[in-house]
């Protein structure tokens, strides 16, 4: 913690980024000997003159102890590039920002985690594949990235929740900025149960400019980018981008060559993205299969006679509740209510706007019923 509040100070610093920052820590001991170095020192590490003299004015007014407590006090952890903790996958990357600021925790597992992006204007079949795929991924323990944007990456977040899977949100402005501001739930949900991450000190607005360069760590975090939905120019294909120059593999989901929203996916199929057809086909290129932390898919156990019978009803097909009661001859009442809690539990989820099916990754493991009713 002792030198993490230099790391912290020279955040604060404009014109000390990532690479300077990381120059200056190859060059003296440590950051707190970099913090009060002299001038001509400063100048030997590479900072060019006008960067110097604007450091040497700005530390004057920073107290690196009270801007570290100040950011505590907010529940905000940090990580730098000193840290063990801190993403091994990010590390890897050109440039790693040198610090995270953090609301939620950041663990382990979460190095095995594949981006979702795409438009804020998701067509209906964006949504549902989104919602699919995401779901997929959750039942496979694979965490969610992705940029909080309205459209296909807030589906994204809030299927990840739901299906009780882990979720991260890079974020274009400091951690305890609300944007969009229709999104406070599900950013509150995601500090919960996820990680809301960014490298813009804490208070910093949601600017235009922040965003571009905040998709290089949600790529940055993944084994794989994948793009739902994107028109020709959008940021999903800026993290697409960024994606391919880490080395990271890229997916994108074809459409319709009319739709506006498929024409970014198209063109980076046709740019040599892997077009998304087999969800299954995406955990063998990603060989998440031979790794020791994979686990099979947990099994949904019905806790009544009603949940099995409608489970066995689905049947990894899509049902309207009017189909499910002539399959069953349940009650509609009955079974509405038990809709509603097996979407609670992640057994089924709702697809088409009205129609109900398996979560994709659940199989059924039928209960042993003697006499129950």
């Amino acid at each position: 913690m002792e030198q993490t509040k230099f790391w912290v100070a020279f955040n604060a610093i404009q014109g000390i980024g990532s690479v300077r920052l990381q120059k200056l820590a190859a060059f003296f001991p440590d950051l707190s000997t970099a913090w009060y170095a002299r001038r001509a020192d400063l100048l030997a590490s590479g900072l060019p003159e006008r960067v110097c003299d604007g450091f040497i004015a700005a530390r004057k007014k920073i107290d690196p102890d009270q801007a570290l407590a100040d950011i505590l006090k907010l529940g905000i952890e940090i990580l730098t590039l000193d840290d063990e903790l801190y993403p091994r996958r990010l590390r890897e990357i050109n440039n790693p920002p040198p610090i995270l600021f953090l609301k939620g925790e950041y663990i382990p597992t979460d190095e095995w985690a594949v981006a979702i992006v795409g438009t804020r204007k998701a067509s209906s079949y964006g949504k549902q594949i989104t919602q699919e795929l995401t779901e997929f991924l959750v039942a496979h323990d694979i965490t969610i990235v992705s940029g909080l944007a309205r459209g296909v990456d807030a589906i994204a977040h809030e299927t990840a929740l739901r299906s009780h899977g882990r979720t991260i949100a890079v974020l274009g402005c400091g951690v305890d900025v609300i944007y969009p501001p229709e999104h406070r739930e599900l950013t509150f949900k995601i500090s919960q149960d996820g990680v809301l991450m960014s490298d813009y000190f804490p208070g910093t607005p949601p600017e235009s400019v922040n965003f571009p360069p905040r998709n290089r760590i949600i790529s940055g975090l993944s084994l794989a980018t994948i793009v739902i939905e994107a028109g020709i120019k959008s940021g999903a294909l800026i993290t697409a981008t960024y994606a391919a120059e880490q080395g990271r593999d890229v997916y994108a989901v074809p459409g319709p060559i009319y739709a506006q929203q498929s024409k970014g996916t198209n063109q980076l199929i046709a740019e040599g993205a892997t077009p998304l057809l087999n969800f299954e086909l995406l955990l063998d290129n990603l060989n998440i299969r031979q790794d020791s932390i994979y686990e099979k898919p947990r099994a949904v156990v019905p806790e009544n006679q009603t949940e099995e019978q409608i489970l066995l009803a689905l049947n990894d097909e899509a049902y309207m509740l009017d189909e499910i009661m002539q399959k069953t001859s349940l009650p509609v009442q009955t079974i509405s209510a038990s809709l509603s809690m097996m979407e609670l539990k992640g057994y089924i989820t709702q697809v088409e706007g009205a129609k109900y099916r398996i979560s994709h990754g659940k199989s059924i493991l039928k209960r042993n019923i003697k006499d129950e009713i």
